[in-house]
């Protein structure tokens, strides 16, 4: 199938600054430039980073792919904004620097040959193949590191797939998205952008505790006193456990870690499945239960990988410690950063867009056990999430990550950053997508599956909403797991037996709230009784 993913283009390709700048691209890939001044911003210590990640998006569309519309939309909405028309080039003070090139589109939108024979007898395997063959393939970095691969076949979901890799300094899933969401309108009408996703309840700073009223009594002021000293607690708690998990601190080895063969640098070939899961079963769960979507969605992370580690283990030792943890990437922008950034675009002012990586990270537990009871996943996700957030977890990670970068440079950097995640198991991420179908360049989209190759761990887990579904996104070491789709369908049980308790819990509590109504208005009766033959007497 490798070889079957060959482009159809094979030319040299060269290096077309608009600046005066004379950039060489040697042949190891790294780049040097004459004249420093000339170039653009530094790239970010977070970019530096994730030199070796990638984002992979899989996109569903619902009609054949009409190649002019699709050309003019790409290069109209998506090759003009800076990153996306930009490579990496060193100054002469050894600073790697960002500098504008001219995009050819031919060397961006391609149109891979695949076997005839392999699309006529699976054609879901064979775009499975070919995703998977990208998680091998180099990008060329003489270029700006994105593509667009177009696959104009019918599978059992999509009339047609383009699959979008993009290098992660680039862009982080946060920027990529809205990114994507202004080259897409709204499917019941093309000449409105969609509808963004609504704000989330919590608007204001992250970590914002307004002091209260005098008026409110001692008592209020020192709970807030004390919720001030819990947050400084978790903070230097999960701090330290940041610093012991890249020292020493690995997760227990189980059937999920990464098999490295004593190379740990080694990258296995990474096959990314995906499955549509209903939202508003999740959203019922949600109210059932009083928590978020995000933490029906960790729970339900926890319940697939504990039914697939059991079934396939044979362990039957349930009460058994495994510590097993996964690294939650969390947006550290404002809740409202996105619709201002998309509306920004809109208006013609994409410029002013701050895009790159701004992220950090949560290591959260994974709930490794066998309930009678699944929504047991879902209380322990839920208590597990909320002590995470009484933490500045998040932005010390963002802060330690830079300041790792500075102090032992990028390569010392990037490997320390590579232990946090060899020591844990898995990495867990979901993101928010339109809440009504879209169009994306004229055409009109069924799906969306976002994921990543790049990082030391042998399973990652990606959840994408879009309309009324909500994807689950599983990007794993294909040798490893060669019965992907059996973890897919645990996603999918999983589910099931949540909504379902879910279910038969929201009867029994309106049952009670029908019988306490019932008695409370019986009792209210007597009462009435009471006093109107206290009054005839």
């Amino acid at each position: 199938m490798d070889a079957a993913a060959n482009t159809l283009r094979r030319r040299p390709l060269s290096v077309r600054t608009t600046a005066a700048l004379a950039v060489a691209v040697s042949v190891e890939g790294r780049r040097t430039a004459d004249d420093g001044e000339a170039l653009g911003e530094p790239v970010s210590p977070s970019a530096r980073l994730v030199e070796d990640y990638f984002i992979v998006v899989v996109i569903g569309l619902a009609t054949p792919v009409n190649l002019s519309v699709g050309r003019a939309g790409i290069g109209a909405r998506l090759a003009c904004y800076p990153r996306f028309q930009s490579i990496q080039a060193t100054d002469k003070d050894g600073i790697l620097r960002w500098v504008r090139t001219t995009v050819d589109l031919d060397d961006h939108i391609i149109y891979p040959r695949l076997a005839p024979e392999a699309v006529e007898a699976n054609p879901d395997q064979a775009v499975e193949d070919f995703v998977a063959s990208l998680s091998t393939k180099p990008m060329d970095h003489s270029r700006p590191l994105w593509e667009f691969h177009v696959l104009d076949f019918p599978t059992s979901e999509a009339t047609a797939t383009a699959v979008v890799r993009v290098h992660h300094s680039l862009s982080d899933g946060t920027s990529l998205l809205m990114l994507l969401l202004s080259c897409t309108r709204s499917a019941a009408d093309p000449t409105k952008p969609p509808a963004l996703p609504p704000l989330p309840a919590r608007t204001g700073a992250l970590y914002e505790r307004p002091r209260p009223p005098l008026s409110a009594g001692p008592l209020a002021f020192a709970m807030w006193v004390w919720s001030y000293l819990l947050l400084a607690w978790h903070t230097v708690w999960d701090a330290a456990s940041f610093f012991a998990t890249i020292l020493f601190w690995k997760d227990t080895h189980t059937l999920f870690t990464r098999m490295d063969d004593g190379n740990s640098s080694r990258q296995g070939r990474k096959r990314i499945v995906h499955r549509g899961l209903s939202l508003d079963d999740v959203k019922m769960i949600k109210e059932v239960m009083n928590c978020t979507v995000n933490d029906v969605l960790v729970g339900l992370a926890d319940a697939a990988l504990s039914r697939y580690y059991y079934r396939k283990s044979g362990d039957t030792e349930t009460g058994k410690e495994i510590r097993m943890r996964s690294v939650l990437v969390v947006n550290i922008r404002a809740a409202a950063a996105l619709h201002a950034c998309v509306n920004m675009i809109e208006s013609g002012n994409g410029s002013d867009v701050k895009w790159g990586n701004q992220l950090g990270f949560i290591i959260l537990p994974v709930h490794i056990a066998m309930h009678r009871n699944p929504l047991d996943y879902v209380r322990k996700a839920k208590n597990t999430v909320d002590r995470k957030k009484s933490s500045m977890e998040v932005a010390f990670t963002h802060v330690a990550a830079e300041l790792l970068l500075k102090i032992f440079g990028r390569k010392a950097g990037a490997a320390i950053v590579n232990r946090m995640f060899s020591h844990t198991t898995t990495m867990l991420s979901n993101m928010i997508g339109p809440v009504e179908q879209v169009e994306f360049c004229g055409q009109p989209v069924v799906f969306i599956a976002p994921s990543q190759y790049g990082v030391p761990q042998a399973i990652t887990v990606n959840y994408k909403s879009y309309v009324n579904t909500v994807r689950v996104v599983l990007a794993v070491d294909e040798a490893q797991f060669p019965d992907c789709h059996d973890l897919l369908d645990d996603f999918a049980e999983s589910l099931g037996c949540i909504k379902e308790a879910a279910t038969s819990l929201g009867s029994i509590t309106e049952r009670h709230r029908r019988i306490n109504y019932g008695v409370y208005t019986l009792l209210l009766l007597c009462i009435l009784i009471v006093i109107t033959s206290y009054n005839i007497i």
